[in-house]
């Protein structure tokens, strides 16, 4: 069997319950003030791979530790993959996330790009209703909360030779997050990073993979020494193009209303934000181009007053307005400006949908407790 081989058949799911899981009275105080990543829900979901056997014994288990040899391909070659997305408990409910498709097919990507095996979208998509099933009262219903949704894969064969693992394993766990915003959505200042690069030609810039994040981490710290919240990075053959940051794609507001976000180059994440907000945007009339952009346009574009807003996005924030950009050689923008109008109106818009407050006209959510 072929690494990018899927199941043929859809998987069925087996359940073992949690002899440890919390009342609703733990529950309820825990969702009082989750914040993010930090508690968990009482299951998770697991399926086991092998290349002779495929996508096999599919189940949701009492969340716990897994058990992995130290010889584990994960722990030596950083063979993994994830995806992040998010469950919203709707007025009547219900419980729905957002456009679950667009994560399988970008861990499948992933996958192909880190030599493991492509789980297809319809177990992806189960896999995500079956922990819910189980798992479903920990959706958060305040203002502006959701359950944050895991899934990833590691490669858990034990063998120190370098080559694709031949056995993986596919989790998805969950936590409920509170609002990312406790006081509002409010405009940042992000750090320019002149020394690092997230990803170069040919790398794992557009996979969704720990490593990515592990180079990040450096320079991120650096932008937190300069009271910045995120880091930017640029491209790593010029040093002058604009790539994303260390977790969200960019986009700059010009006058007009027209929109532009760096094109897609194999370094960069394809984000279901960032496609999301370039469907919104076409659906205003808004013209939007994907193409590079400079840190010197991005400076003479503030300078100028050509560009108006600068915001972020990604699933965590939804969409991040940014003020200033500073860096070694200055500051551009201004660290007190407010957020940008087209920003906000966007990013009420995409809440909105996900939440079931306006119609979902682009078929966008699924209903996971269906």
């Amino acid at each position: 069997m072929s690494i990018a081989e899927t199941s043929t058949f859809p998987l069925r799911f087996e359940f073992t319950p949690s002899q440890a899981a919390r009342d609703e009275a733990e529950r309820e105080v825990i969702l009082s003030d989750p914040g993010f990543g930090k508690h968990f829900t009482d299951h998770m979901v697991k399926i086991d791979w092998t290349i002779d056997a495929g996508w096999h014994d599919a189940a949701v288990i009492p969340y716990g530790p897994l058990l992995l040899d130290p010889s584990a391909a994960v722990l030596h070659y950083a063979q993994e993959i994830f995806e992040g997305l998010k469950a919203y408990r709707h007025a009547d409910g219900s419980i729905h996330t957002f456009r679950p498709e667009k994560n399988a097919e970008r861990l499948q990507r992933s996958a192909r790009r880190l030599a493991l095996p492509e789980l297809s979208t319809d177990d992806f998509v189960e896999s995500l209703k079956q922990l819910i099933a189980v798992d479903g009262a920990w959706v958060p219903d305040a203002p502006e909360t959701s359950l944050y949704i895991r899934p990833f894969m590691i490669a858990n064969e034990s063998f120190l030779g370098v080559r694709p693992s031949q056995k993986v394993g596919y989790y998805v766990i969950a936590s409920p997050a509170g609002a990312y915003f406790t006081g509002g959505v409010a405009p940042v200042s992000i750090w320019l990073s002149t020394e690092y690069s997230r990803a170069g030609r040919g790398g794992t810039g557009a996979a969704k993979c720990g490593g990515n994040y592990a180079a990040s981490l450096l320079p991120q710290q650096e932008a937190y020494e300069h009271g910045c919240a995120q880091v930017l990075f640029l491209d790593g053959e010029t040093g002058q193009h604009v790539d994303e940051l260390g977790g969200m794609n960019v986009f700059f507001v010009h006058e007009g209303g027209k929109i532009v976000t760096p094109r897609l180059t194999g370094t960069i994440l394809e984000g279901i934000t960032r496609d999301s907000i370039i469907q919104l945007a076409h659906d205003r009339g808004l013209s939007v181009e994907e193409r590079d952009v400079t840190i010197e346009e991005w400076r003479e574009g503030v300078g100028s007053g050509t560009i108006t807003e600068v915001f972020a996005c990604g699933t965590a924030a939804v969409i991040t307005p940014i003020s200033a950009l500073k860096s070694p050689d200055g500051t551009i923008g201004d660290e007190n400006a407010p957020a940008g109008e087209l920003t906000m109106s966007i990013r009420q818009e995409l809440t909105d949908i996900q939440y079931g407050r306006i119609p979902d006209r682009h078929g966008w959510l699924t209903r996971l407790d269906a």
